[in-house]
């Protein structure tokens, strides 16, 4: 295999995304790849995996369906987190009833 032409392939292929970081999709493989697997990658390293065959562009839909799924496994990491952060606070009981009186002579 000539290199100069392999990594001309490359960059020929990475001047053609217009993404900045694009998702690819994984195609089954000898060696154990799987097919179908949505990933998003850097530019440079999506161009070699299309060139080396072990991957493809992702369509329109699949963009649109990885996007929405990733958007909501983010909204649940953080409603999951937010949950953690549940503040107490430990008053004695004279602290307690001083508050309450407080609110009652309101």
């Amino acid at each position: 295999m000539d290199l100069r032409q392999y990594y001309q392939k490359i960059r020929d292929v990475e001047s053609k995304l217009l993404e900045e970081f694009p998702i690819v999709v994984s195609k089954e493989t000898p060696d154990g790849g799987k097919d179908g697997t949505l990933t998003e990658v850097p530019k440079r390293l999506a161009a070699k995996l299309i060139v080396d065959g072990v991957a493809r562009l992702a369509n329109a839909e699949e963009t649109t369906a990885f996007k929405a799924a990733l958007s909501a496994a983010q909204k649940a990491a953080e409603a999951l987190a937010a949950a953690s952060k549940v503040q107490v606070t430990v008053l004695a009981s004279s602290e307690l009833e001083r508050l309450k009186s407080a609110v009652i002579s309101k």
